[in-house]
């Protein structure tokens, strides 16, 4: 389950976020999951791994995505390695370059690292810390190292081919998205992704993907509710734009068809699934409990 962090009304309690982190804890979910941006009024990604540290007991945390060129890489590697210790080793690392400039000028960063290699180059850079080398010119190295030994596992943020073959010397496997809920476009970059870590040597890659959820109340008001959330998530596209997505853009329906839907994509191969919501309501996850429980013994 992913925390509501790009919601609208998130802030309008300060206890939102902790609510939702220990009721997903405290659920059948494998995994607690955020993502990052910059020019946004989402809570700063390094920061809220903390809290859900404190937070939670039994989940891992899961970054859908950290983007690592609008950071230090050293600084990031020894952020992640804190709160890779204070969760008990319980980090997962989701990693992509990011889809919008604006987060990049936003820092400062430079837009033409928004590349793959650019990423690369900066994974290289922090595994080099997490397995003790000095990669300043401090007497010590950076330090703590990570609880998990060669530090959290890395999945890279993707939806295509291309990602998936350059990935596959460094990642561990895939943070996936799924806009239309292709089933088979997702199984097909599964098997592929399969293939490419062979090819590298890398053994089975773990393979996760997400999609945006609303749960149908009886009113029709699940698809008003991603489509609400689109236009206030994906405010770098014209709005125009948003629009034509939004009809078939994520998963709006009843709990017997998300059941079935999580089912489909467990055949097709997926690890995980991270559900992303569309409304900071935590009744969510105890209506998405009850279902998770059943996929889980069918």
């Amino acid at each position: 389950m992913t925390l509501p962090v790009m919601e609208p009304d998130l802030w309008e309690s300060d206890a939102t976020l902790e609510r939702w982190a220990r009721a997903v804890d405290e659920g059948p979910f494998a995994s607690l999951c955020f993502g990052e941006r910059m020019a946004f009024d989402n809570p700063e990604t390094l920061v809220l791994l903390g809290a859900c540290a404190a937070w939670t007991s039994r989940v891992r945390l899961v970054t859908t995505v950290i983007v690592p060129q609008l950071h230090d890489p050293v600084l990031l590697a020894k952020s992640l390695a804190t709160a890779d210790r204070l969760s008990g080793g319980r980090l997962t690392v989701g990693l992509g370059v990011g889809g919008r400039e604006e987060d990049y000028r936003a820092v400062s960063a430079d837009v033409g690292s928004q590349t793959m290699a650019g990423m690369a180059s900066r994974v290289s850079v922090m595994k080099r810390v997490w397995a003790g080398e000095k990669v300043t010119e401090a007497m010590r190295p950076v330090g703590p190292p990570p609880l998990q030994p060669g530090g959290p596992s890395l999945l890279v943020g993707t939806m295509g081919p291309r990602t998936i073959r350059s990935a596959a010397a460094w990642a561990d496997g895939l943070a996936g998205v799924t806009l239309d809920l292709d089933v088979a476009g997702v199984s097909s970059l599964f098997a592929l992704a399969r293939d490419a870590w062979a090819d590298a040597g890398r053994g089975t890659p773990r393979l996760t993907t997400s999609f945006w959820f609303a749960l149908d109340d009886g009113d029709g008001s699940a698809r008003e509710q991603v489509h609400r959330h689109l236009r206030h998530y994906m405010n770098w596209l014209p709005v125009s734009l948003v629009d034509a997505m939004a009809p078939t853009t994520g998963f709006a329906g009843t709990e017997a068809e998300l059941r079935d839907l999580l089912l489909r994509f467990a055949d097709a191969g997926a690890d995980e699934v991270h559900l992303i919501p569309t409304s900071a309501d935590v009744s969510q996850v105890e209506r998405v409990s009850d279902l998770v429980r059943r996929v889980a013994t069918s």
